[in-house]
């Protein structure tokens, strides 16, 4: 049995004071010193871990000005305090063992939009996809570019100061903010912008920490110009925080905003900003270049930007072989075909105009160029890719960070000496020489990035669970900081300093002390954001190598454990999971909730601490897993039962709290770069937790409702009666369910036979004739469709025999999801054995297996693969994947009427299966009609979860972020669709019925 575990280190007395006195002050927002919720801030997309004391989520710049206000009394001036707000920083940016200010839950309002002169008004935590989804009606985007575009926010981005993709045409984010709203310490609020000498003096005589910096830097641009124009390179990049090359902007104004871009919240907490935005190019393509090596994408650049490109972006050749493997691949495959000589690189040359015209014009100069030196400089062909297509391409280029990560075994690539920036015509030689260290280290590598720019995304492979690579750490980025001097480049051009500011004094020289005034002004007591960037005089700025790491936390864990939950240990941080989209599948409990626990990065960190501190407490989870698996269901049940009932303190509790919020979509599965597999991890975690405390009745029930199915349906009328009845509910509420399926009341093998269709026996099988046999297809039952939603079976079976093929009915025997769901590992052990066993049988027989629900089906690829090994699984396909691999033997119909319809797929489906979902449309295409797919979220069901009472607000809050309007303007346009479960939430809360895509492919042939 697990033990009891205390949450991690309890906050500090101050911190609690502080939050005290913040909500006694009328603080709006949240508070928490949770150990979840500070385990979870702990992180970001660094190799870095501090646990913060604390954190506070304002609701608005009154909050934040309660906060400056308060942490600069005397007696709070031992707190630390940092902003947060997307978490995708790759330094440790926003890490910090004080109070955390997050920002991205509340202060996300887009305040306002001004088409005509081209600009808006945002707060500090509204996402930049978010932004730009809002201007994409008036045509137009704010142009800085990330590759964590859909999940950092706009203060992000100011604090970093942050650029990417299309920097050399658009600039980086100070380029684009116009005014900001900032808070400084004491509470003081000031709206920036570019000050005319005159105002300048007016600011001059204010007696506050406005006056006072605006007095320093005036003087320090004055006194120090030559020094200032010697020590700062000319790169396209400039520099990152506290720029004093830009303290004047190019009009000669004094713009404090110059400063605070890229200060990373040493400074002051950015509120709200208002920023320039730009007309969307109304055409656009990318050329898409292969080579025989990256050294020669690398040099080819220069060549390529002048054939007017507006941007260059490089992808290695391990990036794009991780993205082969990833569901981003099936967007793209046709943009980077095989090659005789497998691509070792290649180029993303981007192209813009006014019309589509004009792009066409540029791309055959292009192009004709392209096939007229062939080979030349080492290329190996090119496409072209246009319209939607780019923003595919794009996206897997945005991936690439991502990716990297997803590389197999124990070391992986992580950040550290990734954004380097040198002159472009720098580049390929720095790269080699680049390469040449990594290589004497004995280490692997990728590299992407903005060769126009001349930064290159470099992440080496180490692992930092083992403290003998640890220390490469420390003697790579020395060796790479001596490289960017000896090529006139920086250490830092894209992604902020962080906790890699200990270069700063080296790389300032004299010019280090204006920096420790410019903080000592805006900070006098150091408490924000400390370490970074600049310290006041006898303070330290951190280091790269004392900062606690992920690795040194998760090397406590001992390897088999580590082995044992996989799918979360390797989590990165790159916060993918945290997509505002609601539109997008991933994580639905993110996006209905707002609280980073309730994703799967968050679960993934929770999971990572709760198992070392089992480590810690002398726990053997491997061994304990096994135990469970192996026992009686009422084994331990007294003890079981004293814990639960004695309502003990348990961090455990914390993660369970998590985890529960987790639909069991699997998006993660599918979406997450690194494949972190919540659903999976989630099951061993309970498997665990209930080996300690007493499971809810619930989950008994929906564990052996599969089982129980054959029984119950002999008198469908009794059950039926029974869920519906009051007493029924009432009975139902107290195992907090609701609004429990009626059963179909169809015996499905009895209807089946009465249409002369036939059981999959071995008689069955036998006196099939040769030609049946052929045509001949096994299909799976699941409990839910097959006794729910029984019709649609029976006309899966008219529609397969319409298109000519033979249906047989596999008997039913449990599936075991929703066992898997609810961590009954080893009664799912058992149920998929002896399942796929008897399906086995069936593919042994030479009979392909298909099944119609897509989380059962896709359960035999993934649960089941993992369950019992690859080789021991029957390959069962969804019907759609198996039709589209006959689409020659279907008969041709011209005279199918025309009908407009449009797919909502299952989460589980397109995510993890996304060429499924094109085969539907396949099928349409082949029998005379059109299917469209909608972009969707999640309808909130998935599975039980729509059903569980304390569920159904958040599951109903989820079906509203997206499927709702969908449904609500479907139009003329019928909606279809593939999931059992979407199917039931949008008739239970629209009282609209959709049908499974069979159904309207059978409706429409008998038409």
């Amino acid at each position: 049995m697990i033990p009891r575990l205390t949450a991690p280190a309890p906050a500090d007395a101050l911190y609690l004071d502080f939050l005290a006195e913040l909500r006694l002050r009328g603080f709006a927002g949240e508070t928490s010193a949770a150990g979840a919720d500070r385990t979870v801030l702990a992180t970001d997309n660094s190799i870095y871990q501090l646990l913060p004391q604390a954190v506070v989520f304002p609701r608005h710049a009154d909050d934040l000005a309660l906060v400056a206000k308060l942490a600069a009394e005397p007696r709070f001036r031992g707190l630390k305090l940092a902003p947060r707000g997307g978490g995708t920083g790759t330094n440790g940016q926003s890490l910090t063992d004080g109070l955390v200010v997050d920002v991205s839950r509340h202060m996300n309002r887009i305040l306002e939009i001004n088409v005509e002169e081209r600009w808006v008004r945002v707060e500090a935590g509204v996402v930049k996809d978010q932004l730009n989804a809002a201007l994409k009606p008036y045509g137009l985007f704010f142009a800085p570019e990330l590759s964590t575009s859909n999940r950092a926010t706009l203060g992000g981005m100011i604090n970093t100061d942050a650029s990417g993709q299309g920097s050399c045409l658009y600039g980086k984010t100070r380029d684009h903010v116009l005014e900001l709203d900032t808070v400084f310490l004491g509470g003081v609020r000031w709206h920036s912008r570019p000050l005319a000498e005159a105002e300048l003096e007016v600011v001059q005589r204010r007696d506050d920490v406005v006056g006072a910096a605006h007095r320093l830097l005036a003087a320090i641009a004055r006194d120090n110009a030559a020094l200032i124009a010697e020590k700062f390179p000319k790169l396209n990049r400039c520099l990152t925080g506290y720029d004093l090359a830009h303290i004047r902007d190019e009009a000669g104004r004094f713009n404090l905003n110059n400063i605070l871009c890229g200060a990373e919240g040493t400074l002051g907490f950015i509120a709200s900003a208002k920023l320039n935005v730009l007309p969307i190019p109304r055409a656009s393509a990318l050329v898409n270049v292969r080579y025989v090596s990256f050294d020669a994408a690398l040099r080819d650049a220069q060549k390529l930007m002048a054939l007017r490109a507006a941007s260059i972006e490089t992808v290695d050749s391990k990036v794009l072989n991780l993205a082969r493997q990833d569901i981003v691949w099936h967007g793209v495959r046709e943009f980077f075909p095989d090659d005789a000589t497998p691509a070792q690189g290649i180029n993303l040359v981007e192209f813009l105009a006014d019309s589509d015209a004009e792009l066409e014009r540029t791309l055959a100069e292009v192009v004709g160029r392209l096939d007229a030196e062939g080979s030349a400089n080492g290329r190996l062909g090119h496409t072209v890719a246009r319209g939607a297509a780019v923003g595919r391409v794009w996206g897997m280029r945005k991936k690439s960070v991502g990716l990297l990560g997803n590389q197999k075994g124990s070391a992986r690539p992580i950040p550290f000496v990734e954004d380097t920036a040198v002159p472009p015509e720098n580049l390929a030689d720095y790269i080699a020489e680049f390469r040449a260290l990594l290589d004497g280290h004995g280490v692997s590598y990728g590299m992407f990035g903005h060769v126009d720019a001349g930064v290159l995304h470099v992440r080496p492979a180490i692992d930092m669970k083992n403290p003998a690579e640890e220390g490469l750490v420390r003697q790579i980025t020395d060796g790479v900081v001596a490289l960017t001097k000896k090529y006139h480049g920086l250490l830092w051009g894209e992604h902020g300093k962080g906790v890699r500011s200990e270069y700063a004094p080296e790389f300032f020289g004299p010019l280090y002390p204006a920096l420790q005034e410019i903080k000592a002004v805006f900070d006098p007591h150091n408490q924000l954001n400390p370490g970074k960037i600049a310290a006041p005089v006898g303070q330290h700025l951190y280091k790269i190598d004392e900062v606690p790491t992920r690795g040194q936390h998760d090397r406590v864990i001992p390897i088999a454990s580590r082995a044992k939950f996989d799918e979360a240990l390797h989590c990165n941080g790159n916060g993918a999971c945290y997509n505002y989209d609601p539109d997008d599948a991933m994580c639905p409990s993110y996006k209905g909730t707002r609280e980073r626990r309730h994703s799967p990065k968050g679960r993934a960190s929770l999971l990572r601490e709760w198992l070392r501190q089992l480590s810690l407490s002398g726990v053997d989870v491997v061994a304990e897993s096994e135990r469970l698996k192996a026992r009686g269901a009422f084994a331990g049940f007294f003890a079981r039962w004293r814990n639960t009932r004695a309502g003990e303190a348990d961090f455990s509790h914390e993660v369970m709290e998590a985890m529960q919020g987790c639909l069991a979509c699997k998006s993660c599965v599918g979406q997450c770069p690194i494949k972190v597999d919540v659903p999976e991890f989630r099951a061993k975690f309970l498997e665990l937790y209930y080996g300690r405390y007493l499971r809810p009745l619930k989950d008994h029930f929906v564990g052996s409702l599969e089982s129980l199915l054959p029984l119950i349906a002999r008198a469908p009328w009794l059950y039926n009666a029974a869920v519906t009845s009051g007493a029924g509910q009432a009975l139902l509420k107290k195992l907090n369910l609701v609004d429990s399926p009626a059963l179909s009341g169809v015996n499905l093998q009895k209807e089946l036979a009465r249409r002369g269709f036939q059981l999959a026996t071995p008689e069955a099988i036998g006196t099939l004739a040769e030609a049946d046999r052929a045509r001949a297809v096994v299909v799976v039952q699941d409990a839910f469709t097959s006794y729910f939603e029984t019709r649609l079976v029976l006309d899966v079976f008219e529609l397969l025999r319409a298109l000519g093929f033979v249906p047989l009915l596999a008997p039913f025997m449990p599936n075991g999801k929703p066992l898997h769901v609810h961590g009954f590992l080893g009664r799912f052990r058992r149920v998929a054995s002896a399942n796929g066993a008897m399906l086995k049988n069936f593919e042994t027989a030479g009979l392909p297996l298909v099944g119609v629900d897509p989380s059962m089906t896709l359960t035999y690829r993934a649960e089941y693969a993992k369950t019992l090994g690859a080789d021991a699984v029957p390959k069962v396909k969804l019907i759609q994947e198996w039709l589209a691999e006959r689409l020659d033997a279907l008969p041709k119909r011209a005279d199918i009427a025309a009908k407009r319809f449009a797919l909502l797929p299952h989460c589980t489906e397109k995510t993890n299966a996304p060429a499924a979902v094109a085969d539907w449309q396949k099928l349409f295409a082949a029998l005379g009609l059109e299917l469209g797919v909608k972009p969707a979220g999640c309808c909130g069901m998935a599975g039980t979860y729509g059903h569980e009472a304390d569920k159904r607000d958040m599951s109903e809050k989820i079906y509203g972020l997206s499927w709702a309007g969908i449904v609500a303007a479907r139009g003329e346009t019928e909606l279809l669709a593939t999931g059992y479960s979407c199917r039931c939430q949008t008739e239970r809360i629209d009282g609209v019925a959709l049908r499974h895509p069979a159904q309207a492919l059978l409706a429409a042939l008998k038409a």
